[in-house]
């Protein structure tokens, strides 16, 4: 079901239940801004979700109100995650779904991170 990114944070989200521990993750990464772990329906051969740990709904809302030094924890997090699963040579790609026409379906802001073969065309035709 398609994300209005204008609504509140929901604290019943999936991704917000990981963070609390109620459903496992096989995690990759985490410090004091992020939690990395991967995709349990992988679209490449390396598909990492990266979720900040405060209560974001979406890229615009983190961007437009957290503070700078969550949002550079959060983009030092992917980063590291990125080198530390061997992808920067090779190349990846990041992606962040925001809204019904990003295509977005938990409200909670996260990044996928895709890697391990070569990905095509950024959109399909």
């Amino acid at each position: 079901m398609p994300i209005d990114p204008a609504l509140p944070y929901d604290r019943e989200n999936i991704f917000a239940k990981i963070l609390r521990g109620e459903i496992p993750c096989k995690k990759v990464y985490e410090d004091e801004w992020a939690l990395a772990f991967h995709d349990i329906a992988p679209q490449a051969p390396v598909h990492i979700l990266v979720i900040p740990k405060g209560e974001w709904v979406s890229w615009d809302d983190f961007s437009a109100r957290a503070a700078a030094e969550e949002i550079a924890g959060f983009v030092r997090a992917v980063g590291h995650v990125a080198r530390e699963q061997g992808l920067v040579e090779p190349g990846y790609r990041l992606l962040a779904n925001v809204g019904a026409h990003g295509g977005q379906e938990v409200a909670h802001l996260h990044v996928h991170l895709f890697g391990g073969r070569p990905l095509g065309r950024m959109i399909a035709a």
